[in-house]
């Protein structure tokens, strides 16, 4: 259990370093609008949208590490029998590996003011988070076909309760895609450079939280070989 939240807590240290960055690399001159509008020299303050990201992947993360907990406990019991790890899973997470750097690259374009490159890296990113949740599904299909149903034991309904928490979130990341592509057509490149680095942000966190989740999936019941890799410089 400790090992499984020290593991997981990783995903809370690194949404709290993501909001602390953001705050201490604001670079007011580089704010589009109004001289006016411009903040003054000590007084910067982090934008409400990357706070309230910031706050979410804080909280996501949390809600994580109960999950993996609560499977951490439940897997000592007796009766524990996972399902197989459908070998679907090892390509979805190739998947949203694309899907994350081709967010990266978005981000990198919108501050080369690169209209195309944006466009087609966000189009990409989405393609790829479409075909993660798809392939998530087909996962899921492959297990049922083979009867391994929620309600059949803990360690099934564990599996796609995991596997259906990261989707969601993940559902919830294409909506705030969607609408930054949207935007694209129309509005300035400067003005949709934040939406762009947020939804990248996101998306890393995302390949963080599935690593991770997937991690426990495909090595449990048993965390040995994560203490083993921990402890071998020091044997």
């Amino acid at each position: 259990m400790t090992i499984a939240l020290l593991f997981l807590g990783v995903l809370a240290a690194v949404a709290a370093w993501w909001l602390a960055r953001q705050g201490l690399t604001t670079k007011p001159w580089l704010e589009t609008g109004p001289m006016d509008d411009a903040p003054v020299r000590g007084s910067m303050r982090v934008p409400a949208a990357k706070l309230g990201l910031g706050m979410f992947m804080t909280v996501a993360a949390t809600l994580l590490v109960l999950l993996l907990s609560a499977y951490s406990i439940r897997m000592e019991m007796a009766d524990w029998s996972p399902p197989p790890r459908p070998g679907l899973l090892w390509a979805n997470t190739a998947v949203l590996v694309l899907a994350s750097v081709a967010l990266h690259r978005a981000a990198r374009a919108t501050r080369r003011g690169d209209r195309e490159a944006v466009g087609s890296a966000l189009l990409l990113g989405g393609g790829m988070s479409l075909l993660f949740l798809l392939g998530q599904l087909l996962a899921w299909r492959e297990l049922a076909r083979a009867g391994y149903l929620p309600a059949n034991n803990a360690a099934d309904a564990f599996f796609y309760l995991i596997t259906a928490v990261h989707g969601l979130h993940l559902l919830g990341g294409l909506v705030a895609l969607s609408r930054a592509g949207l935007r694209l057509r129309g509005a300035p490149i400067a003005k949709l450079r934040l939406s762009v680095e947020l939804c990248a942000a996101y998306w890393h966190f995302l390949l963080v939280a599935w690593l991770l989740l997937f991690a426990t999936l495909a090595f449990s019941p048993s965390f040995d070989w994560l203490v083993a890799l921990c402890t071998a410089p020091f044997r």
